[in-house]
């Protein structure tokens, strides 16, 4: 069993018809509090943070790959990183410690969001009835289990997420999330990373040219994300 017992916050009794219809895109039950508010603005803020780097990742990447690995927590930075680190441009421990960091630094929100909604950000997490049965199952997984899934979350096909808002909604406590993740985000660091030092020079003339056409890489970027919304609209006055 969990270490508490798990409760959702009942709705309250303003909720209304139109309140059960925003409920579906929302985490919480009942009246938005202060804190609620607070945290989906600040996982707003990052997911934004994200986007607003994307149109000088490659310059980065071929400039500074270690500086990328600290902002986005990168797997293709930290390889890059440690490319550069192979042929002396900057010392190892530095790229491994910048790339774990990088992927941990923002995941003890969403560890506060599993706390503070439990199913509802699970909902918002998942798609599809067996995905929500899965969340479901995992809040009764005994906690030796849940911390070790905390470790091996960041590993390819694991719904990371998913598991950080399991350890909060299992109220894990956030200095052991923290300990865990960082343990996990090390060994992954670490790993590419080395693959990254072996590969060496090789590594870093494919990043230099990606550099090369870094310009045509961000433009295509950005008018991609202008266009995507736009055809999205189209294609649904079409259809109808």
């Amino acid at each position: 069993m969990c270490e508490t017992e798990l409760r959702e916050r009942p709705a309250g009794p303003e909720s209304s018809t139109a309140g059960h219809g925003l409920r579906r895109w929302v985490p919480w039950q009942g009246p938005a509090t202060r804190v609620d508010i607070t945290l989906i603005g600040a996982i707003l803020g990052v997911v934004a943070f994200g986007l607003a780097l994307r149109p000088v990742t490659p310059f980065l990447l071929a400039d500074d790959p270690v500086l990328l690995g600290f902002l986005t927590g990168d797997l293709v930075a930290i390889g890059a990183g440690a490319a550069f680190a192979r042929i002396g441009e900057a010392p190892l421990w530095l790229v491994v410690a910048a790339g774990a960091v990088g992927m941990v630094k923002f995941d003890w929100l969403t560890w506060w969001a599993g706390r503070q909604w439990g199913a509802g950000i699970i909902r918002m997490f998942t798609a599809g009835e067996q995905a929500r049965r899965l969340a479901d199952r995992a809040t009764r997984w005994k906690p030796w289990v849940v911390r070790l899934a905390v470790v091996v979350a960041v590993l390819p096909g694991v719904p990371t997420p998913v598991v950080y808002a399991v350890a909060g909604w299992t109220r894990m406590r956030l200095t052991t999330f923290l300990l865990l993740d960082l343990a996990g985000a090390a060994l992954m660091t670490g790993l590419v990373a080395g693959l990254g030092y072996g590969l060496g020079q090789h590594a870093v003339d494919a990043v230099l040219l990606v550099d090369r056409y870094a310009s045509v890489v961000s433009l295509s970027m950005i008018t991609l994300a202008l266009l995507v919304p736009v055809l999205r609209r189209w294609l649904r006055r079409t259809t109808r």
